[in-house]
């Protein structure tokens, strides 16, 4: 496994960044692309690992697709012209591949076989296969289908009504994309709103989907046309930006275009709760709303973060957990017991790299408990294959006092391939 000594005890950040495009609004910009009929582009695609696993699927089932860096240009089958694939589809660390593409499969008349990396075999599936089945699918796999591989023998669905017992984006959007093949009316409703970028998405291709606080309908039989998507930048990538500026001295950061959909920008609620100096310009956009995010280095406090915020920032904990160890006081994070099913079981690996840097952190049944503010010092920490905890710690690292080295910082490239090239242009 490789290492990369990350820059240390840096003094000041400045500088603006583009950040590059939102990894969960690509993945579904190939998908409903693919599923419509005509051409789409789509401009600011981002090139990571994940998103390029969801084109290779797409390519599989039948659909030609040219990719060019951040463009995308699809032509699109609809959702009777995908062909069943010759060969296993891997979806290599991708879970939003894997859950969405098991609602696109569920409904098509041919046999799949899906399949990923050692991180994806230990991730539940259970949680989409069991509204899958209840829909009409075949679905066959590890114990039970609890694991990959995943054998799905798709077919005639039909609509019904499904109380999500967790709150999860790529749970509701498979159901969601089931539901458009399903015969009749499906109704969803979810514990706590999530993202809700599918939802947005079927409208920009000229489908039907209503939604009325946290019940959603769906009915199957539409039609989708191909059209032209630009992808906001991934404020789930700005916020490791976000942190670094807040937490090291005289800095001052501009991120430009990153998408402020309602659903994703907890962080940033969060952070201004803390007392970090934030400021949006919000720009127009169609489809997504997006703008420029300043931040200043700042004085910070704890806070609790839990309830119905959890699912707005479930992808920046990590570095929210960072955030706190330079925060005064304790800030204790609940409710978020997704973390134990991610890329790593991030509650735990949080607060065992950040206490390898000293960090006074705990790990609860359901979050964590920080106590600031704390000076961090060198160590040789780990991303344990995750692409959010490497960039977390490369944040972490500068404003270490002693050298920091990351082992397996390659993860960092399944979401954002510039993430060093970007870091150092800041530090001044």
């Amino acid at each position: 496994m490789n290492t990369k000594k990350l820059q240390t005890n840096i003094q000041t950040l400045r500088g603006s960044i583009a950040i590059p495009g939102d990894k969960s609004i690509s993945h579904r910009s190939i998908m409903f692309g693919a599923l419509a009929e005509g051409e789409t582009t789509v401009t600011n695609f981002l090139p990571g690992a994940d998103c390029l696993s969801t084109i290779s699927c797409f390519k599989q089932l039948g659909v030609h697709i040219e990719q060019d860096g951040q463009h995308v240009k699809i032509e699109g089958k609809g959702f009777n012209g995908l062909k069943e694939p010759e060969s296993v589809l891997d979806v290599g660390n991708s879970g939003t591949t894997i859950r969405l593409m098991m609602g696109i499969l569920a409904g098509q008349d041919f046999s799949a076989v899906l399949a990923g990396d050692e991180s994806i075999a230990k991730r539940p599936m259970t949680r989409v296969v069991n509204p899958l089945r209840q829909m009409g699918a075949a679905i066959d796999g590890r114990k039970g289908a609890e694991y990959t591989p995943l054998a799905i023998r798709g077919g005639k669905l039909q609509g019904f009504r499904y109380e999500l017992p967790v709150a999860s984006a790529q749970v509701k959007s498979a159901i969601i994309l089931a539901g458009l093949q399903a015969e009749g009316e499906t109704i969803i409703i979810e514990p706590e709103e999530t993202r809700d970028h599918t939802e947005r998405m079927i409208q920009e291709f000229g489908g039907k989907i209503e939604k009325d606080g946290q019940t959603i309908k769906v009915s199957g039989n539409q039609v989708f046309k191909g059209t032209n998507i630009h992808v906001p930048g991934d404020i789930s990538s700005a916020a490791f930006f976000m942190v670094a500026a807040a937490i090291t001295e005289n800095s001052e950061v501009v991120l430009k275009n990153v998408g402020l959909n309602s659903t994703r920008t907890g962080i940033i609620e969060v952070m201004k709760s803390m007392g970090a100096d934030i400021t949006i310009e919000k720009k127009t956009s169609e489809g997504e709303p997006a703008g420029d995010i300043t931040v200043r280095s700042s004085r910070l406090k704890g806070t609790t973060i839990s309830g119905d915020l959890i699912p707005r920032l479930i992808d920046e904990i990590p570095v929210i957990a960072l955030l706190a160890t330079q925060a005064e006081g304790v800030t204790t994070i609940k409710d978020a017991a997704e973390l134990k099913v991610k890329e790593t079981n991030r509650i735990d690996t949080v607060a065992n790299e950040l206490s390898i840097l000293g960090a006074d952190i705990t790990p609860t049944a359901d979050g964590l408990i920080i106590k600031g503010r704390k000076a961090l010092n060198g160590g040789t920490v780990t991303s344990h294959g995750d692409h959010r905890i490497g960039m977390m710690l490369a944040v972490a690292a500068l404003i270490t006092d002693g050298e920091v080295e990351l082992a397996d910082p390659d993860a960092i490239d399944v979401s954002y391939p510039q993430f060093f090239g970007h870091l150092t242009q800041l530090i001044k």
